[in-house]
């Protein structure tokens, strides 16, 4: 059952600006976790805030400026409840 959303923006400012990595981040943590049948996880042309990328949404709280050292905190805070892993 699908109970969170992340919204990753694969436009090509903020793809080449970090979210290419963010990706495969968030695609081991969600296999890690146990929880691949529970995040949607999908793509975006573009979330409106190029300057402010790379952007990733979570259960539409909008991340700017994610870094790859930043998304695992981010999905830990979002998906776990802060726990880590």
């Amino acid at each position: 059952m699908i109970s969170h959303t992340i919204v990753i923006c694969m436009g090509s400012s903020c793809f080449s600006r970090g979210n290419q990595e963010n990706l495969l981040e968030i695609k081991t943590f969600l296999k890690d976790n146990g929880l691949e049948d529970q995040v949607l996880l999908k793509g975006s042309r573009c979330e409106g805030e190029c300057l402010k990328g790379p952007n990733v949404t979570v259960d539409g709280r909008l991340f700017n400026g994610v870094k790859k050292e930043d998304i695992l905190s981010i999905l830990e805070e979002t998906l776990l409840g802060g726990a880590k892993p």
